[in-house]
């Protein structure tokens, strides 16, 4: 029974951390359309470091913890190849959580060379990744 419980708190925080993954690119973007100090620039800047501080970096803290307890509670998980790929694709999950930051808080700073065409491009690499989280989960191809 714990185990369910773990599981189910563990597809909670991936939801919210893929929400807060495809939503703060957009805040990025629009924050991009106006220049430092303007109201838009602000109130963009102001939502996307709520959204980092109170959604994306506890979910992330969350997803880990509730994943390896889930490793610990069921080790067998670990001798079957879907789970390496998975564990991949979170790893790479987790880095773009770091790199989305990174570009946020250059974009805070003024933009740095930042491109509105590049962080569109970026905002559909987290869904990307979950189509293949949930293949691996779900299909378990191998």
């Amino acid at each position: 029974m714990p185990y369910l419980w773990v599981k189910a708190a563990h597809v909670v925080f991936v939801i919210a951390l893929m929400a807060g993954l495809l939503v703060y690119p957009r805040y990025k973007i629009h924050q991009l359309s106006s220049k430092p100090g303007e109201p838009l620039f602000e109130t963009m800047k102001d939502a996307s470091n709520r959204l980092r501080k109170i959604i994306l970096n506890p979910s992330l803290v969350l997803v880990w913890i509730f994943g390896l307890t889930m490793l610990w509670l069921n080790p067998s998980l670990l001798s079957m190849p879907w789970m390496h790929v998975k564990l991949l694709l979170v790893l790479i999950v987790s880095g773009l959580h770091g790199y989305f930051i990174g570009i946020g808080k250059k974009i805070d700073r003024g933009g740095d060379g930042i491109t509105v065409k590049r962080l569109r491009m970026l905002n559909e690499v987290p869904f990307l990744l979950l189509i293949g989280i949930v293949i691996m989960v779900i299909v378990r191809p191998f």
